[in-house]
């Protein structure tokens, strides 16, 4: 009897040790993700630069594993302001909250669109930079950059530039700068705002503008469909994702310009959750599911953590002025 106990009890034990080695094997192959969810608030519509990043992060994210699941909100209205007021309203309850922005943040603070700035907000990280673009219907009889400066020069009015944002914005400021750049007057350009790339795109395809100004990595998709062309990009050397595609400097015009995404989230947010959010986003760019994402959209990896991100939103809000004042949007 003692000899039988003994035996059930050690065949109990081994049992248990087993069952705990499979457990131990699950937990490995299964990791948990590092965040449970990320809820992503778009200042936009639908098939704009804001929308692609945060949709294509969201997904990187997922996919890899990092977090477990994302959400999608987008919000447009004001220039971005309706979304910024509105993660500053609810942020007792925003703590997964990411809100997606780039340097327009920093423009339309300056115009006074909105009464908000990145100060009112938690800086959570810079993650990639998209080059601006500058394309045309795919049967445009423009075949070059230079030949629409041309036109430009003979009247400006016939080169209409849309854009999926207001006036003074990036959108606008680059073809300004590049037209600047020619020696022609940046003030007589002829400016069509929409609200949303996607909307920016369908007033170029319907013929209301000759010229859109958005960044590479709204323009490639449409461009390998065969639905337009990519003229030029403000990049200071050729993209590999965009081959073909001359740079503004291959071309004689030294406008390099790149617009930083990133993530912003409410104000009083702890160090604790923006630590969390910059561990993940940046273990992100080691993931095959990111470089998906990121080659697919022209992207260039350009990650500045929290405290990075806010010294150099100190020091674009300066530059950003510099070249506004210059080009007559502020005085």
């Amino acid at each position: 009897m003692k000899r039988s106990s003994f035996s059930m009890k050690r065949r109990t034990l081994l049992a248990a040790a087993m069952a705990g080695c499979l457990m131990g094997s699950f937990s490995v192959q299964a990791a948990p993700a590092k965040l449970d969810t990320i809820h992503f608030l778009i200042p936009g519509g639908a098939g704009g630069g804001w929308d692609g990043t945060a949709r294509g992060t969201g997904e990187a994210l997922t996919k890899s594993g990092l977090v477990g699941s994302a959400s999608f909100q987008n919000m447009s209205g004001g220039g971005g302001g309706k979304a910024i007021a509105h993660l500053i309203e609810t942020a007792k309850n925003a703590e997964d909250t990411l809100m997606v922005n780039s340097t327009p943040i920093v423009v339309r603070s300056l115009t006074k669109v909105f009464p908000q700035s990145f100060r009112d907000l938690t800086p959570v990280a810079a993650t990639i930079a998209d080059y601006g673009a500058f394309v045309v219907r795919a049967d445009s009889p423009l075949s070059d950059w230079k030949q629409a400066v041309e036109l430009f020069r003979e009247n400006p009015r016939k080169l209409k530039f849309a854009g999926g944002s207001s006036r003074g914005s990036l959108d606008h400021l680059v073809p300004a700068a590049a037209i600047k750049a020619e020696g022609l007057d940046p003030k007589t350009l002829v400016y069509i705002p929409y609200d949303a790339g996607g909307k920016a795109m369908a007033g170029l395809l319907s013929g209301e503008a000759k010229i859109l100004s958005t960044g590479l990595g709204e323009a490639l998709d449409m461009a390998k469909a065969g639905q337009v062309r990519i003229l030029a990009i403000t990049a200071p050397e050729p993209v590999k994702e965009a081959p073909g595609v001359k740079t503004l400097k291959e071309m004689g015009n030294d406008t390099v310009f790149a617009n930083w995404r990133g993530f912003f989230a409410a104000p009083g947010v702890s160090k604790e959750k923006v630590a969390q959010w910059n561990a993940v986003l940046s273990e992100m760019y080691s993931t095959p599911e990111w470089e998906t994402v990121r080659s697919r959209n022209g992207w260039v990896n350009d990650y500045k953590s929290s405290e990075e991100f806010y010294r150099f939103l100190e020091q674009q809000e300066e530059q950003v002025g510099s070249l506004m004042r210059e080009l007559g949007f502020l005085k």
